[in-house]
C-alpha cells in the first residue's frame, strides 16, 4: 500500500514530466510523424486481426483433419467448430483488456501504444514458430489480447482538428486496411498453391511490429488533450482531490468523472443515450464471428482452391479500404448515424451476394469484392459506433468508457460464437453465418437509428 507521501512524490514527478511535455513544440511536422506512426500500427493491427482467419482452412486441416487432436481425427466442420469453441476461451483474456485500456487515463496514451504494438508482434512470432495446436493457441491468445486496443484511435480523436476528425480517422483507417494486401501478397509469394506453408506468412508482420514498437518509443508523444487534463488534475493539492472524491461518493455522483472500467460501465448506463448505443452495439457484435471469421473456410468448403482464394483475398482490402475512406466524408457531411445505417445495409447486401457467388462459381476477384463489401461495411458501422461513444463522454473517463464498452460487447460476442458453433454443425458454413448475421445486424441498425443521438461536430474538450 502506498503512503500519502509516496503518492504525492510520484504525482509530483509525473506533473513535472507532463509540464515539460506541454512545453514542447508539437507542430505540423510532429503531427505528420504521428499520423505516419499510427498508419503503420493500423496496418499491423489490421493484418494481425485478419491473418489467422485467412489461413483458417490450412491450420484446421493440419491440426484436426490430417493429424489427431487429443487422439481423434475430425471432419472439417467438426474441427472448425471445436477450434471456434476453444477459441472462445482465449477471449476470456478480453475480460482483462478493458482494465488494461483504462490505464491510459492514468499512465498516458503512449505507454499502451507501445505495449500493444509490441504485444501483437510477439503473438505473431509465436504462431510463426508454433509446432503444435497448443502453441498456436498461445500465440492466438496473445494477439487476441493486444489487437484492437483502440489506443491509436484515441490518439487520432484527441489530436485531430474537430471538423476534420472523421476524415483523418477514415483516411488512416483505410490506409491500414489497404495494408492487408500484404496478406494475399505473402500467400502468393510464400504459399503459392501449397496450404501447408501457412506459418511462413506470420514472420514479416511480426518483424514490422517489433520495428514499429521501437519507433513509437522514439517519436510518439502523449496527446495534448491528455497532458492538459492530467496537469490540471495533478496541479490541485492531494487533499483537495481526496475531499472532492469523498464528496462525490456522498452525492452518489459516481465516480462519474474518475477513471476505471466499472466507473465507465456506470457512466454508460447512467445516461439514456450511451445506454441505447451500447445495447445496439452488443446486438451488432453478435454478428461479428459470423461476419469476420469464416469467409475463407466458406470459400474452401464451396470448392475454391488455395490459389483462387488468394485471388479473392486481394480484393477484400481494396474494397474495404475504398469504402472506409469514403465513410469519413459521409460521416463528416451526413453524420455518424447516417454512416452506420448506410453501411449496415451494404453489409447485408454484400454478404448475400458473396454467398451466391461462391455457390455459383463466380470469378474469384468478384467474390473477393463482395467479401470486402460486407466485411468493410460491418467494421465501418462498428467503428463509428465506437467513435460515437468516444464523442459522448468526458476526456478524463474516455479511455475507461472505451474499455467498458469493450467489456460489455463481449456479451454479444459470446452469443454470436455459441450460435455459429451450433449452426455450423447443422448447416453448411455459409448458411449458418447468414442465419446469425443478417437478423442481428438488421435489428441493431434499426434500434440504433431510432434511439441514439447524433454526435457530429462534438467538441471533445467541452464534454462534461
Amino acid at each position: 500500500m502506498k503512503t500519502k507521501e509516496k503518492i504525492i512524490a510520484s504525482e509530483k514527478r509525473q506533473l513535472e514530466k507532463l509540464t515539460k511535455m506541454q512545453g514542447r513544440n508539437s507542430g505540423s511536422k510532429y503531427f505528420l510523424v504521428l499520423l505516419s506512426l499510427i498508419a503503420v500500427v493500423n496496418i499491423l493491427d489490421e493484418v494481425t486481426s485478419n491473418l489467422t482467419v485467412t489461413v483458417q482452412s490450412s491450420f484446421i486441416t493440419e491440426f484436426f483433419v490430417n493429424n489427431p487432436f487429443l487422439g481423434k481425427y475430425y471432419i472439417y466442420e467438426d474441427g472448425l467448430a471445436l477450434h471456434s469453441g476453444i477459441g472462445v476461451f482465449t477471449y476470456v483474456l478480453g475480460l482483462f483488456t478493458p482494465f488494461y485500456k483504462a490505464l491510459a487515463d492514468k499512465l498516458g496514451r503512449k505507454p499502451l501504444f507501445f505495449m500493444s504494438t509490441l504485444g501483437m508482434a510477439a503473438g505473431l512470432l509465436i504462431i510463426n514458430l508454433s509446432t503444435s495446436y497448443i502453441m498456436f493457441l498461445v500465440g492466438f491468445a496473445v494477439i487476441s489480447f493486444f489487437m484492437g486496443h483502440d489506443i491509436q484511435i484515441i490518439y487520432i480523436l484527441e489530436e485531430a482538428p474537430d471538423k476534420h476528425r472523421a476524415k483523418i480517422y477514415s483516411l488512416l483507417k483505410s490506409f491500414g486496411i489497404l495494408g492487408v494486401v500484404l496478406i494475399p501478397t505473402l500467400r502468393d509469394i510464400l504459399m503459392g498453391n501449397d496450404p501447408t506453408k501457412w506459418r511462413t506468412i506470420f514472420l514479416v508482420p511480426a518483424l514490422i511490429g517489433f520495428a514499429a514498437s521501437v519507433l513509437v518509443i522514439l517519436f510518439a508523444k502523449d496527446t495534448k488533450v491528455f497532458v492538459s487534463e492530467r496537469i490540471a488534475y495533478l496541479s490541485r493539492s492531494y487533499e483537495d482531490r481526496q475531499a472532492e472524491k469523498a464528496l462525490k461518493k456522498q452525492q452518489k455522483q459516481a465516480q462519474r468523472n474518475q477513471s476505471g472500467v466499472f466507473n465507465g460501465v456506470k457512466y454508460i448506463f447512467a445516461n439514456k443515450d450511451t445506454k441505447m448505443l451500447i445495447i445496439s452495439h452488443i446486438i451488432f457484435d453478435t454478428a461479428m464471428p459470423a461476419i469476420a471469421l469464416y469467409f475463407e473456410s466458406a470459400m474452401h468448403r464451396a470448392g475454391m482452391n488455395t490459389s483462387s482464394i488468394t485471388k479473392a483475398l486481394f480484393m477484400v482490402p481494396v474494397i474495404y479500404a475504398s469504402i472506409t475512406f469514403l465513410s469519413g466524408f459521409i460521416a463528416d457531411k451526413a453524420g455518424r448515424k447516417a454512416t452506420v445505417t448506410l453501411f449496415s445495409s451494404t453489409c447485408v447486401i454484400g454478404y448475400i451476394l458473396f454467398v451466391v457467388g461462391i455457390l455459383n462459381g463466380w470469378n474469384p476477384y468478384l467474390i473477393g469484392s463482395f467479401a470486402g463489401l460486407y466485411q468493410g461495411s460491418y467494421w465501418i458501422g462498428r467503428d463509428y459506433m465506437n467513435v460515437m461513444m468516444t464523442e459522448k463522454v468526458p476526456t478524463d473517463i474516455r479511455a475507461s468508457v472505451v474499455g467498458a464498452e469493450g467489456l460489455l460487447v463481449i456479451i454479444g460476442l459470446v452469443i454470436g460464437y455459441a450460435s455459429i458453433i451450433i449452426g455450423m454443425t447443422i448447416l453448411p458454413i455459409w448458411w449458418a453465418c447468414l442465419a446469425v448475421s443478417i437478423p442481428t445486424v438488421t435489428v441493431a441498425a434499426v434500434l440504433f437509428v431510432l434511439k441514439v443521438k447524433e454526435t457530429k461536430g462534438a467538441n471533445l474538450d467541452e464534454i462534461k
